[in-house]
């Protein structure tokens, strides 16, 4: 602006006697008389105080000498000089206003460590510091602050082309508004995606939560459809046996469920068969890709066999004598440790049967034939002939006093994984289901 008004003098200075004249008009016209001519000039409301000079307008009729028009010009620049400060003025303040809001948007990011916002009981509108919880109104309440925040800063860009006429907006102060916005849009845009990811999350957990119930319900209705349906032509759900009288490979017993993945489990039956040679097998459990997972198995003149995972470990027992003998087998994956018991006592145990192998998931269990695939594919050779009741699995290794009580008829202790239920074993072929002799009647028979 100093530039221009310097200019603007020593145009003056160069009018030599031209400026010496306009003055010696210039007061004349100040001592002419009453009637004379009178310039009018247009005055904007604000400005009329006594203390401001008018700025001179125009000449209405004629020219004014060169110090007026001077004079006029330095008014008119002096003017625009102060638009400019509170155009400036007002630029600064939005400023401040886009830095608090920015920084508040940083003081929600640092203080809701658990990705919630803090939010003011009692107050009914939502700004950058009280966003709602709900992740989709935080989320449309922060696109409206941002479009509100781009709206603002064209209007400013408008009005500055409007209201600058003789210098320039600086383009510093440009640049810095530009930039401004930029930063405050980003961190919308991360909070945004924070959000969604959040918002994700909270589905996912909510999915899973909502399928673990609905898995719990299902094995309680189940459990509950089991109870209900325990009124068997026995009378207990677990007072019968399955007599497989012939060697076929037709003649079997299904257990309904299936097992777990297991890193320990014991079984215990008992059974009665005086097939020879062998009795066959009592029960086996095959898998996809590994139809030997669990077996029990006397075949021909070999001795009682385990299988578990396709290893072998053979087994001190001898049961096929026609009577009732209460069988029980313990295994873990620990260093593969067995154990054998025949009529409560300890016979056998040894190690290195598939060693660290978990038992896995998901196979057919199947009573008195041997599976070359999962649940069929049998051997008439390898048919178990003869009783059996009380077949019982666990997760884990029990104890060898429990073992005693169970053969013993001391207690009665179902299985937590197979229970020996009526309506959990189907049987096929022309296989039976009988009432079976008491625990005390087995005992007898020993």
């Amino acid at each position: 602006m100093l530039p221009v008004v310097a200019g603007l003098l020593l145009a003056v200075a160069a009018g030599g006697r031209g400026g010496a004249a306009a003055a010696a008009a210039a007061a004349e016209d100040r001592e002419s008389p009453p009637g004379s001519r009178f310039v009018c000039t247009s005055m904007p409301l604000d400005a009329a105080s006594a203390g401001c000079p008018l700025p001179p307008g125009p000449m209405q009729g004629g020219g004014l000498p060169p110090e007026e028009e001077l004079k006029a010009t330095v008014l008119q620049l002096r003017e625009t000089v102060l638009q400019q400060k509170e155009t400036i003025g007002s630029q600064r303040d939005a400023i401040r206003e886009l830095t608090g809001k920015l920084s508040r948007c940083e003081s929600a990011d640092g203080k809701s460590a658990t990705g919630t916002w803090k939010k003011e009981l009692g107050k009914g509108k939502d700004t950058m510091g009280d966003l709602p919880r709900d992740p989709a109104q935080v989320i449309d309440q922060l696109s409206r602050t941002m479009q509100t925040l781009k709206d603002r800063l064209e209007s400013l860009e408008h009005q500055l082309r409007a209201n600058v006429s003789y210098a320039a907006l600086p383009n510093d102060l440009r640049e810095m508004l530009q930039r401004r916005l930029g930063d405050l849009e980003r961190q919308l845009l991360s909070k945004v995606a924070e959000l969604e990811d959040e918002k994700s999350l909270l589905h996912n957990e909510t999915s899973a939560h909502r399928q673990k119930t609905e898995t719990a319900l299902n094995a309680l209705l189940e459990r509950v459809s089991e109870l209900e349906k325990g009124n068997s032509a026995f009378k207990s759900p677990d007072e019968f046996k399955v007599s497989l009288p012939l060697r076929t490979n037709y003649l079997y017993g299904k257990i309904k469920k299936t097992l777990p993945e297991l890193y320990a489990f014991t079984v215990c039956l008992w059974l009665r068969s005086s097939a020879s040679p062998g009795i066959g097998t009592p029960f086996s459990y095959a898998v996809p890709g590994q139809a030997n997972e669990i077996v029990l198995i006397e075949w021909g003149n070999n001795p009682i066999e385990l299988l578990i995972n396709d290893k072998v470990a053979q087994l001190p027992l001898f049961i096929s004598d026609g009577k009732w003998h209460h069988i029980c087998i313990t295994w873990t994956t620990r260093d593969g440790m067995w154990e054998a018991f025949q009529d409560g006592e300890k016979l056998g145990t040894g190690e290195n049967l598939a060693p660290w192998h978990p038992i896995k998931p998901g196979g057919v269990l199947i009573l008195g034939q041997e599976q070359d695939t999962v649940g069929g594919r049998f051997d008439a050779t390898q048919a178990f002939v003869g009783e059996m009741s009380q077949f019982n699995i666990w997760d884990r290794v029990l104890k060898a006093e429990d073992i005693m009580n169970i053969a013993n008829c001391s207690t009665n202790m179902p299985g937590n994984i197979i229970p020996w239920v009526d309506n959990n074993v189907d049987v096929f072929g022309g296989a039976t289901k009988w009432p079976v002799e008491t625990c005390e009647e087995r005992l007898l028979d020993l």
